[in-house]
């Protein structure tokens, strides 16, 4: 093996196998319950929750380490605004003729449309951005690897970090993306991932009943 500077594993927690298998059921029970929906309630949310799951997402792994992300939390009512305005704008484009039938026939059974306002109820909303260069340090400049993979997994930890401490989350990505660049003043090096929403149900929160039919474990996976 090549050589590199390391550190002996030691945070590593080894369960027993009946306690193993408790807590594979105990997460599976955990993460079935996560659902999207669109209906939030405007009550608030401590910052810390926020950063706590956003320092979850940060532990992802990525190519070589670069961790190739950005998260701009956002809870001002003003930016909130303009980023519903300008979603609903290029949100009327798609659903009046840019997506293609196929495409909005697939959708068709979600109830979804042009109009978003759980973009101004809910109390967060997450913009997080990919980056094509960068590295360990803010000074960085390196080409990142891998970028689209690492910051997939970064986004699915921290959907399960959000769902994990007791709130609903959406994912929207609104075509193109590009204005929330300017909204959330990032740079040129960096590319709208997408949009989280974030916060507690609203009262008539609902899920569609399209949204409940998961795969079997057979259609999913197989062992070799």
């Amino acid at each position: 093996m090549q050589q590199h500077d390391c550190s002996p594993l030691s945070d590593f927690i080894e369960y027993p196998e009946n306690e193993m298998l408790s807590r594979s059921k105990n997460f599976y029970d955990l993460v079935k319950r996560r659902h999207s929906i669109r209906s939030f309630s405007d009550r608030a949310v401590d910052k810390q929750v926020i950063e706590n799951c956003l320092k979850a997402a940060g532990t992802a792994p990525s190519g070589a380490n670069h961790q190739p992300w950005h998260f701009v939390a956002i809870s001002s009512s003003d930016i909130k605004k303009q980023i519903r305005e300008q979603a609903e704008f290029h949100e009327r484009g798609f659903y009046e003729g840019r997506a293609g039938e196929e495409w909005l026939a697939a959708l068709k059974d979600l109830g979804t449309d042009a109009d978003k306002p759980y973009l101004e109820h809910a109390p967060w909303l997450i913009a997080i951005f990919s980056q094509k260069k960068g590295g360990i340090t803010e000074a960085d400049k390196n080409t990142n690897y891998y970028v689209h993979e690492s910051v997939g997994i970064a986004t699915g930890i921290l959907i399960t970090a959000l769902h994990n401490a007791g709130l609903a989350t959406l994912t929207h990505t609104p075509k193109p993306m590009s204005f929330l660049n300017k909204v959330c003043q990032r740079g040129d090096n960096e590319r709208a991932y997408m949009l989280l929403i974030a916060g507690y149900p609203a009262n008539d929160a609902t899920i569609p009943a399209h949204a409940q039919v998961k795969k079997d474990l057979a259609d999913i996976a197989n062992f070799l």
